[in-house]
């Protein structure tokens, strides 16, 4: 085990991490992505793990999440594209706690928000995994669009890692939200011939080809003086 205590981890040699009282083991046998997704459906994984497979490496954040930037941000995205999703009925916008694998990207893990379409159900792109006892408890494949809030510990797998394998994995938008700053920030990443592509703004608004929508996020504070955020849509 490394000899100073940092709040993320990347792990090659699988082992005990623990912070504080947050202790999360990962056993030596967890060296692939099939390896990694028994460990997930395995009674001694977390129940909502802060764990990554990206690409040969098991990626734990053991940073708490901050209040308003991370936690009340997520909570404006489930808000808004969780109600539209419902009234367009078109799919369901999955919170954080949906297991989304993809072979062909070597990724899973639990992403911030995640959109997919009926017809991808009906089509096959995605397909639902059952779990031992009962219920799903995996979504295995390619879903439209996925959302990422970005936290200190978070930045270069957000940024750089998850926006290359997010493109393998055949997301159509890749949405990246920071509210660390003075302003909150959104991107929405589309998929290009080579890559991602950021949408461009037009004061402040940025068409979303998976929704059919505009969208602008603002940041202001609340009446305690604390960040709020709204995600705007037109």
């Amino acid at each position: 085990m490394p000899e100073t205590i940092r709040p993320r981890w990347k792990i090659r040699d699988m082992t005990t991490i623990q912070l504080d009282s947050t202790s999360i083991h990962v056993p030596v046998w967890v060296n692939d992505l099939e390896s990694f997704r028994r460990w997930t459906h395995s009674d001694a994984s977390p129940e909502k793990s802060p764990v990554f497979f990206l690409a040969g490496e098991v990626w734990v954040d053991m940073t708490k999440e901050q209040i308003f930037s991370h936690v009340r941000l997520k909570q404006e995205f489930y808000r808004v594209l969780g109600t539209l999703a419902k009234a367009e009925q078109k799919g369901d916008f999955f919170p954080d706690g949906l297991l989304l694998t993809n072979s062909e990207a070597d990724l899973s893990g639990n992403p911030d928000g995640t959109f997919i379409s009926s017809d991808s159900f009906r089509e096959g792109r995605v397909r639902l995994v059952a779990g031992i006892e009962s219920g799903y408890v995996e979504l295995e494949g390619s879903p439209e669009m996925v959302l990422e809030v970005v936290s200190d510990s978070s930045v270069e797998k957000d940024t750089e890692l998850l926006r290359e394998l997010y493109f393998k994995a055949g997301v159509r938008e890749y949405w990246i939200a920071d509210g660390r700053g003075e302003r909150a920030d959104l991107a929405i990443l589309r998929r290009s011939g080579r890559g991602y592509t950021a949408t461009r703004k037009s004061a402040g608004w940025m068409k979303s080809t998976v929704f059919s929508k505009s969208f602008r996020l603002n940041r202001k504070n609340d009446s305690m003086g604390h960040p709020e955020f709204v995600l705007d849509v037109r």
